[in-house]
């Protein structure tokens, strides 16, 4: 294909300014849109790259006269294989480029990236309407290389490729012509290989070079584990749990392990190998730096020093990395340890006109060396600027003026020493002590003695400041991570162990912020510390602190054994007491009403939300803002500001996004609900619309089976439209703890017959419509095996069997609580959608 046919192939896209149209590659070449070949990231291994390989691709081309190959070499003068097609004069074009086969060398998952060069059509003369500016690419898997030849449709499509950027000819003149890149995955995969094809349709393309690649974690030695070279898994979200063998002369109690992500890299390490007795690490004066002897003061800020010092005189190795440690002086149990890489640093978050004591170490492959002596540095004054002109204003202005700065003046003694305390073990604990006889000033809130006001950290401009603000900063040392036991929005869950200086070691659960996020992603992960760290009650999950200075970036809460609380009541349904069941609604309200106390609208509150301990102690858990409103699983409803959990959440703020501690009682109702029906889908297969249409108009979900009355009836106050008639979460707790001490007040059930009465509508029997007969209903939700017994009783219709009651069908035989349950609540479904108009009559 190569010579004059491959030149008239490429008509119409030659480079201007030099005589007859030129092959497309040579205008790419002269217009400089491709320099260099860029190395494959350590963590990727290429199966094709159609830029190195030296002989004959093997490719194949039908028709014949469609792509074409067109042999160039690059500014090295390597050859360079591009195909190219342009047949856009011609109507009803299927061009076909089919590559040989492709071994996966075991990888389940793999990446495709094309690089390419795209006419635009509304450049080509006349505007041709059958012009096309895509292509699209296929992939079929075989076993070996016979399948090369199969049909097209046995071809998997993988996607449609459109151009980022189109080229014209005066693009080609100006030689401004850029390359293209897209990149594709392909998984699972389950057979050896693959071919893949590229289909052009009638666009003007160039097909520059094709690279396909898998993903591994490298083989590392990691706390003196050897962990091998490992591929990744076929999901993107997929961790694979890979062990470690302990390298020569080392051993291990408990086996090492850590994670391969989808993306390569080695996440989440889990125990570790120790020397053998007489191999340990011998550190010695010759083998670690020397301590830094001269450290220099730079820039003084009131909040903030710039230092600078020199490398130590004998380093021993090279450096890398060095340790700051510092603390105000005369405080020196109370330390913060920062690193840096660079004999540079700012050291920011301190108090204004403050002496500080500052010490610095470095450290080589050979461990640290000593800290040096110690320098003492004093942070700039808050600086008064007040206009002493008094010629030019009011003498009443300057009074007011002078009155405003002896009140900031005043402000700022009494917050002197009161917005830091104590760190140990590399914290900082800023949370006000309520006892305090202070008036406390916070990102522009003044906070008086005995009031605890939330504080939205997005209002600070520095939301490092915010998390510092309200969190305890951890040294990872503190930290043992244990296990995965789940996957975040923003990365892995993990269970571990928090050891902290003079305490005992003990359980919490850690979320960790995955490589490679970006400045948003670390925002948005740390301000639900920075929300959870103002909260402190037996029913709000408590933040233990965060590692910011360190990777992974991560937040320390409190372990609650039994996970959520929706996952947990549907594996142990029906295995407690109705005061049991109050007892964690009860425990749940309380903590909405501390929340609630404290201006904080939680906006997503669902059983999914709850955490539970082995003591079944409820807590109120996740406040992510920005999840709230945009990627939780259940928001599939969207507004202009956002998404949100439909079936959760109050009219007015579905319609409004009117969110107050009032719509948080409405999803409280909701739990309320999900509690007493063992974590039963509210609403259950309603679509979101159906829901919205059904509560406008005045539908409430039924109340579930054995429900007490006086908590449905509390569920109805909850669901009240007019905000402003629902109750408050303290009247929640009051009228939860009077059925606590009262618990015949929980015996009255609600009665089966009543169990839609709340509906605003006059409902009739269930029709005949919705299954032809009882026996196709019971099969429907495989209970077939009771047909016989529900026909023997008199119940040989729909219209009979819509006033079946629990009573009814124990006296029936149904004795397992499963299929009680299971038979109700199908009954009920339909119930809610003859009354929605859903199911014909």
């Amino acid at each position: 294909m190569r010579g004059s046919g491959a030149r008239a192939g490429a008509a119409g896209l030659g480079c201007s300014g030099g005589g007859s149209p030129a092959p497309l590659w040579t205008c790419l070449l002269l217009c400089g849109a491709l320099r260099s070949l860029l190395a494959s990231p350590s963590n990727e291994v290429t199966l094709l790259d159609s830029r190195t390989v030296m002989g004959d691709l093997g490719w194949i081309a039908y028709p014949k006269n469609g792509w074409e190959e067109i042999g160039e070499v690059d500014e090295n003068y390597a050859p360079i294989h591009t195909y190219q097609v342009c047949k856009v004069m011609e109507q009803n074009q299927n061009n076909w480029l089919l590559t040989s086969w492709i071994s996966n060398e075991g990888a389940s998952r793999i990446f495709i990236e094309l690089k390419f060069t795209l006419r635009d059509c509304n450049s080509l003369p006349g505007g041709l309407g059958t012009c096309k500016e895509t292509f699209n690419v296929y992939y079929f898997e075989s076993d070996d290389a016979d399948g090369r030849n199969v049909k097209e449709n046995q071809y998997i499509k993988i996607d449609t490729i459109a151009a980022d950027e189109s080229f014209t000819e005066l693009d080609l003149g100006d030689r401004v012509m850029k390359l293209n890149t897209e990149v594709r995955d392909v998984g699972p995969l389950t057979k050896k290989g693959f071919y893949l094809a590229f289909q052009d349709v009638g666009a003007c393309i160039a097909l520059v070079s094709v690279r396909v690649y898998y993903k591994k974690c490298p083989s590392v030695i990691r706390n003196l584990a050897l962990f091998p070279d490992t591929i990744t898994g076929a999901d993107s979200s997929q961790l694979l749990e890979v062990s470690g063998s302990c390298v020569n002369h080392s051993v291990t109690d408990e086996p090492p392990k850590m994670h391969c992500s989808a993306e390569g890299e080695w996440l989440v390490p889990i125990g570790k190998c120790m020397c053998k007795a007489g191999y340990e690490e011998k550190n010695s004066t010759c083998q670690a730096p020397s301590p830094i002897s001269i450290v220099k003061k730079g820039k003084i800020a009131k909040n903030s020093i710039f230092l600078s010092w020199q490398e130590p005189d004998r380093p021993n190795g090279i450096i890398l990395e060095y340790e700051i440690k510092y603390f105000e002086k005369d405080q020196e149990t109370s330390y913060t340890i920062i690193k840096s890489k660079e004999t540079k640093i700012t050291v920011d978050g301190l108090k204004p006109a403050s002496t500080y004591i500052f010490q610095i170490r470095a450290r080589t492959a050979a461990g640290y060396g000593g800290f040096s002596r110690r320098f003492e540095f004093e942070t700039s004054p808050v600086s008064v600027a007040a206009s002493r002109d008094q010629s030019q204003i009011p003498i009443i202005a300057v009074s007011v003026t002078v009155g405003v700065i002896l009140l900031a003046v005043v402000i700022g003694f009494l917050l002197s020493g009161s917005l830091f305390c104590s760190r140990r073990c590399g914290y900082s604990k800023a949370k006000q002590d309520p006892e305090e006889e202070k008036m406390h000033f916070h990102n522009g809130h003044i906070k008086l003695p005995g009031v605890r006001t939330y504080i939205d950290p997005h209002t600070y401009e520095d939301p490092n400041q915010a998390v510092h603000e309200f969190a305890k900063e951890i040294e990872a040392s503190c930290i043992t991570i244990e296990r995965v036991i789940g996957a975040g929005e923003f990365g892995e869950v993990c269970s571990g162990r928090l050891k902290l200086p003079g305490k005992r070691e003990f359980p919490v659960a850690i979320k960790t912020l995955k490589v490679g996020y970006t400045e948003k992603q670390r925002r948005d992960f740390l301000g639900e510390a920075s929300i959870m760290g103002q909260f402190d009650h037996p029913n709000i999950i408590h933040l233990e602190g965060v590692v910011t200075k360190s990777k992974p970036v991560m937040i320390v809460t409190e372990y609650m054994e039994n996970g959520s609380l929706d996952t947990f009541l549907k594996k142990n349904d029906g295995q407690f007491t109705v005061i049991q069941l109050v007892g964690m609604l009860r425990g749940i309200a309380s903590g909405m009403k501390y929340l609630s106390d404290m201006g904080y609208v939680h906006r997503d509150l669902a059983a999914r939300n709850i955490l539970i301990n082995s003591n079944l102690v409820c807590k109120v858990s996740d406040f992510g803002l920005s999840r709230v409103l945009e990627d939780d699983p259940e928001a599939a409803y969207t507004t202009r500001g956002g998404k949100i959990p439909i079936r959760w959440t109050a009219p007015e703020a579905i319609a409004f996004r009117k969110f107050t501690s009032a719509s948080d009682v409405w999803s409280y109702g909701i739990v309320m609900w999900e509690v007493v029906s063992y974590g039963e889908r509210p609403y259950w297969e309603m679509t979101n619309q159906d829901v919205i249409k059904a509560v406008e108009e005045g539908y409430r979900l039924p109340s579930p089976m054995d429900c007490p009355a006086a908590l449905y009836q509390l569920m109805l106050d909850c669901w009240q439209k007019d905000r402003n008639s629902r109750p408050k979460f303290d009247e929640i707790v009051s009228m939860l703890d009077k059925l606590i001490r009262n618990p015949s007040s929980l015996k009255t059930l609600v009665n089966a017959s009543s169990r839609v009465s709340n509906l605003l509508v006059e409902h009739s029997p269930l029709g005949s419509g919705t299954y032809r007969s009882v026996g196709e209903w019971l099969e429907a939700i495989k209970m077939g095996r009771y047909t016989e017994i529900f026909m023997e009783n008199g119940y040989s219709s729909m219209d009979a069997v819509a006033q079946v009651t629990l009573e009814d069908l124990r006296r029936l035989g149904v004795t397992l609580v499963g299929h009680q349950k299971k038979i109700m609540s199908s009954l009920q479904e339909m119930k809610v959608q003859l009354v929605n108009g859903m199911v014909p009559l």
